[in-house]
């Protein structure tokens, strides 16, 4: 009678040993680093200090799978506080990372960083990652890229070849002076100089590349 229980109490322990293998090699962990900071660039010979990640723009494509879940370490190393939204992940049981500011966390201030644990449950295909502070998304941004499970195929046919296009516009100025000289006058923004595409005005421009 002992044995047949250690038998049933060893087979069960190996089936849970088992299925944590197969869970841990069909999910993958993802970490990435996100720096906050100033950094010029340069567009429709405007030279301009811009708020970005990685100083990047737009900022650095995140790559996983469907059922992934990534850690992103933000450090803000800017000027005013500011959180990062997930646009399009539904974060089950996990809103403190979702990143609406003053909603499901303050922001993240000066000097300080937070780790957002993002968890992409049944998404797949192609979102975006953006500030959920002021205008502060105009120039911290980037796309997300979910691919399918491992053994699982897209609901169409495989294209010959991906390429990441991020549709964002270009202000001469600097946007949160824009947003604030709006909010205290009562007016309208002013209006983007240009629509960019991956970070590039369209032709024709003496500027543009």
């Amino acid at each position: 009678m002992g044995s047949t229980k250690t038998s049933l109490i060893l087979g069960f322990l190996g089936f849970l040993f088992l299925d944590s293998l197969l869970f841990c090699s069909a999910y993958n962990v993802h970490h990435y680093s996100f720096l906050l900071r100033e950094t010029n660039f340069t567009r429709l010979c405007t030279t301009k200090s811009m708020f970005t990640v990685n100083g990047q723009w737009p900022g650095p494509t995140i790559h996983v799978r469907k059922g992934d879940k990534a850690f992103v370490n933000v450090h803000n190393n800017g000027d005013y506080g500011v959180t990062i939204h997930w646009h399009g992940v539904k974060q089950p049981k996990n809103p403190w990372s979702d990143g609406p500011e003053n909603i499901t966390q303050c922001p993240i201030k000066p000097g300080k960083n937070f780790t957002y644990e993002v968890i992409f449950s049944d998404e797949e295909g192609t979102l975006w990652w953006h500030a959920h502070s002021d205008w502060s998304r105009a120039t911290i941004h980037g796309a997300i890229v979910i691919l399918p499970e491992i053994g699982k195929t897209y609901p169409f046919p495989k294209p010959y070849a991906e390429q990441v296009l991020i549709l964002a516009e270009w202000f001469n100025g600097d946007v949160k002076e824009l947003i604030d000289e709006a909010t205290s006058t009562g007016g309208d923004p002013t209006p983007s100089n240009a629509y960019a595409l991956n970070g590039q005005p369209g032709f024709p421009n003496n500027c543009s590349n």
